[in-house]
């Protein structure tokens, strides 16, 4: 009996591949929109993989390029749906799926658009896979995670301190109003480090790769706007006590330690030793002030 011939991956794109397709339509990767291209397979296979994408899923991906990933998230996923805000990019992407992935071109949906201002898409995604912008990448998660509660889970790929930034938790020297935000939809963790040569041009700097299960927010009555205020107040000033970096918020330093108090908070702590939870009851108690 004669053993079953291994099944050979579908092919991804190469360094040549990039520069040919990059060339054909006149595309220089600018620092403006972040653009640093993948062009090693196995960083893609290993970003797929490390994402957990189901074959059932349909995936959200933020800033395909010129379709690296688009490629290996199509041999995993159901569907695609692709977000760019490059025009010339945009373009092409559904024409390099047809060559490339030809039995996948009507998983494939392309939203041509800022992925900070899209809030309707044309399949609801259950999974976000993504290389992001670097200089975008915080408020293009918490935006995602905000307007498409479909988001179960989820990989993206930023620079290596912002990861470190979104997957801290409290008390870390890392832990800040990315954090804290991010907490609020989702359990994040840090998923591994990517190096500098994987990509053209090669950023300057390490990626990272954070991985995130959705959560419900903590119980509170404070809706999602108030508690955030807080967070934003905490950390404008992280050096001080939360009663005095309060006081703006709660319209005085007293005001402030009582709500701390309510909330079971110390006001001489500071913003970087609590959780989400604890900055959703400060924000309960002043809605609930006497």
């Amino acid at each position: 009996m004669t053993e079953p011939t291994p099944a050979v991956p579908a092919p991804l794109f190469g360094a040549s591949d990039i520069r040919r397709m990059a060339e054909e339509i006149g595309v220089r990767p600018t620092k403006t929109l972040g653009q640093n291209f993948v062009i090693d397979g196995n960083t893609i296979r290993r970003i797929v993989a490390a994402a957990g994408v189901g074959p059932d899923e349909t995936v959200l991906e933020v800033g395909p390029g010129l379709g690296s990933l688009t490629l290996g998230l199509l041999d995993a996923a159901a569907e695609v749906v692709a977000v760019e805000i490059d025009p010339v990019l945009a373009a092409k992407l559904p024409d390099t799926v047809k060559e490339w992935r030809p039995q996948a071109a009507n998983a494939f949906h392309l939203v041509h658009a800022d992925a900070m201002k899209v809030t309707e898409l044309p399949v609801e995604p259950t999974a976000l896979v993504a290389n992001l912008p670097y200089n975008v990448a915080v408020p293009v998660v918490l935006h995602l995670l905000q307007h498409f509660p479909s988001l179960r889970h989820g990989l993206v790929m930023v620079q290596d301190e912002v990861a470190d930034r979104l997957a801290a938790g409290p008390g870390s020297k890392t832990y800040g109003v990315p954090s804290v935000k991010a907490a609020w939809y989702s359990q994040m963790r840090k998923a591994g480090v990517i190096g500098m040569n994987v990509f053209w041009p090669a950023p300057k700097i390490h990626s990272g790769l954070v991985a995130f299960t959705r959560r419900e927010p903590p119980a509170t009555t404070a809706t999602r706007e108030q508690v955030f205020a807080v967070v934003d107040a905490a950390f404008a000033q992280r050096r001080k006590t939360l009663r005095a970096a309060l006081a703006g918020w709660a319209g005085g330093a007293p005001e402030a330690e009582r709500c701390l108090l309510a909330a079971g908070v110390d006001p001489t702590a500071r913003g970087e030793v609590i959780d989400i939870a604890a900055f959703a009851r400060i924000a309960e108690a002043r809605e609930n002030r006497p």
